[in-house]
């Protein structure tokens, strides 16, 4: 029997966050285990309980959730992944990654995991397209860290450029195509 792929999905604050639960749905189609973990801003857009009922799992987001039973839970879901995924990506957890702070179970996780890593950046199109966003995700596309770009589309803001999070199903096919 094949043993099904492990995702650590990562959903941050943006308003495209309400897609992360569409993503749940249809990799758990394509037979992957799905863990989601929250940022704070995150959890302002949808709500784990949406997303611990189409993963069959626990939502995290705290750090020290469970510090009475010793486990790191950090380093649990950075060695049980297969596949690290962020989407949507804020410029916030991509400077945040380019940079190496781990201040959240996310980036935690992000920094000991060494699973492959894709990121889905989702933002305005001018945030998007700053000099220190681009230097950010140049730099981890040097590191190996795997890019679904954004497209062009109508934004939360009212303004229609590149910056609209990519196509769930091309999230899947990219993370489908990866060798781990």
């Amino acid at each position: 029997m094949k043993q099904q792929k492990k995702i650590v999905l990562g959903v941050t604050g943006s308003i495209a966050a309400y897609k992360s639960a569409d993503l749940v749905r249809r990799l758990r189609e394509k037979d992957y285990v799905v863990t989601v973990v929250m940022t704070d801003g995150a959890a302002q857009f949808i709500t784990p309980l949406t997303l611990a009922s189409l993963s069959g799992r626990p939502v995290y987001h705290e750090m020290f959730k469970d510090e009475e039973s010793g486990e790191m839970l950090h380093i649990r879901l950075a060695q049980e992944a297969d596949i690290l995924v962020v989407a949507p990506a804020t410029a916030n957890i991509i400077g945040r990654l380019a940079n190496g702070l781990a201040d959240d179970l996310l980036t935690c996780i992000a920094l000991a995991t060494r699973a492959p890593i894709v990121l889905a950046p989702a933002m305005n199109e001018a945030m998007y397209q700053n000099r220190a966003v681009q230097d950010n995700c140049r730099k981890l596309k040097e590191r190996g860290v795997k890019f679904v770009d954004p497209i062009e589309g109508d934004l939360a803001c009212g303004d229609y450029g590149k910056g609209h999070l990519a196509a769930i199903e091309t999230i899947v096919k990219v993370i489908q195509s990866l060798k781990y």
